[in-house]
């Protein structure tokens, strides 16, 4: 299996988190300095509303469910096809429930860019919406001017150099290529426009190294 075009089969990429998952929340601190936390709640604070009905796609650990369920959400339910990252994100939120139901919002944290078809999987995340919901995706970036060689460096050398220290964390040199083929912002909210999300708009933090896309359903 290769892991440095930036691109996996799904089963590739259920894989390579399962085997991340010992070390995942680790290299999140070490990689974002501890900020991916604070993201993490702009993106809540962004999307979600108190008493919603919560989504969290692309779960991983769960620390977006946590953050969404602490803000006050009535039912939050989170969805990863990795096994052992959920197994992680049971510890945090106790238990994440699987029905058949709507929901007033979607959020994927750090998770869109690892999707095979993503067109595909946010028409799905609209699909699951109800009327008058939000989606709020938060994901890596590429970005311009002065920070780019220092990002190129850090994604490009460091964090791969990081996560070959840690069991499984090899994984790490699919994140620069993925990164790299991923929409730029301003393509990503041109896409969820045409998935049918209204109002998309988005922030950008770290100097443009994270964007933060919120949209919403017609009511």
């Amino acid at each position: 299996m290769t892991i440095e075009t930036g691109r996996l089969p799904a089963e590739g990429v259920q894989r390579m988190f399962d085997r991340i998952a010992p070390v995942y929340d680790v290299m999140n601190r070490v990689m974002t300095v501890g900020l991916d936390r604070r993201w993490r709640r702009a993106t809540i604070q962004a999307a979600v509303h108190e008493g919603d009905d919560v989504l969290d796609a692309c779960c991983g650990t769960g620390d977006l469910a946590v953050a969404a369920w602490k803000a006050g959400a009535g039912h939050v339910v989170g969805l990863d096809f990795s096994e052992r990252m959920l197994e992680r994100a049971r510890r945090k939120v106790l238990a994440l429930p699987f029905e058949d139901a709507s929901f007033d919002v979607a959020v994927v944290g750090f998770g869109v860019r690892n999707v095979e078809d993503l067109e595909g999987g946010l028409k799905e995340l609209r699909r699951v919406l109800r009327p008058g919901g939000r989606v709020g995706i938060l994901e890596i970036t590429t970005p311009r001017g002065v920070l780019a060689p220092f990002y190129r460096l850090w994604f490009d050398r460091i964090v791969p150099l990081l996560g070959r220290v840690l069991p499984g964390g090899d994984a790490y040199t699919y994140l620069p290529a993925s990164v790299r083929r991923f929409p730029g912002p301003e393509e990503l909210a041109e896409l969820l426009g045409t998935c049918g999300f209204e109002a998309v708009r988005f922030r950008l933090f770290a100097g443009g190294i994270v964007a933060l896309h919120v949209g919403e359903v017609a009511s």
